[in-house]
């Protein structure tokens, strides 16, 4: 099932996606409700709204070969701000005093029932489904110590286009990011240093997730910058393409 967040008479609803076409979403398992819309006619949300995400770094290996970093001992950690989420087709905004803005293709893991203490063998309940990310980040923030600034400006973290709740392996999954239609990441979970079982469990020994809350699995080796005018996708197998410009922000 693809669930959707939409726009209609000013209000976020649920919807599922059939084909091209959104229904209404009644909820849990039920058959999908009365037709909406389609995609191209509705705008879409970012898919969920997470009151916490967290973000995994240095998760894959060939992006630690890649930097000269150290092989992780346990899941390096960091959070971005709610006021980040921005949607598929939305526009991502550089401020003005950053010069080097790079992408960050990952694969978000979306809660679906609240997950404390949760055993790494038992992840997949505790998941709703999974949706494409770009972890935005503004790279001469990031190197003067302000890692909260340099992840949580206002839409810095696209998510979407939708959940995708029937994902069988989600370590099996291929991630492509492209830059103006030039591919620029490219690579499969399979790479990463810890899976979605072991990162659910090291970060809910000590923080709840709550439905809807947001993991990000961190990105593969190809992380660079981008300019304004550009268009930056994010594709992964099984789920979709998330794709968003670039603009200096007013």
């Amino acid at each position: 099932m693809r669930i959707v967040r939409y726009s209609l008479d000013g209000q976020a609803r649920n919807g599922v996606v059939v084909g091209d076409v959104v229904h209404e979403f009644p909820g849990g398992n039920a058959e999908p409700g009365a037709v909406v819309g389609s995609l191209a006619e509705l705008t879409l949300l970012a898919p969920c709204d997470p009151r916490t995400i967290v973000c995994a770094g240095s998760n894959y290996a060939g992006q630690i070969a890649e930097k000269g970093r150290p092989w992780p001992q346990r899941p390096p950690l960091f959070l971005k701000a709610p006021n980040a989420i921005t949607a598929p087709d939305a526009v991502i905004l550089r401020p003005r005093e950053v010069q080097r803005l790079e992408y960050e293709g990952e694969l978000a893991v979306v809660i679906g029932r609240t997950a404390r203490e949760v055993p790494a063998d038992r992840a997949a309940d505790f998941v709703l489904g999974y949706t494409c990310a770009n972890d935005v980040t503004a790279h001469d923030w990031r190197d003067d110590g302000q890692w909260t600034r340099a992840k949580s400006a206002d839409t810095f973290c696209p998510l979407g286009p939708w959940i995708e709740t029937d994902i069988a392996d989600p370590s099996a999954l291929r991630i492509t990011t492209r830059l103006g239609g030039r591919v620029v990441q490219d690579e499969s979970t399979s790479d990463m240093v810890f899976g979605i079982g072991e990162l659910l469990a090291f970060v809910t020994r000590w923080i709840t997730l709550e439905p809807g809350d947001v993991l990000l699995t961190g990105s593969p080796a190809g992380v660079g910058p981008m300019v304004p005018g550009d268009i930056v996708e994010v594709e992964i197998s099984g789920i979709g393409t998330l794709r968003n410009t670039v603009a200096d922000r007013g």
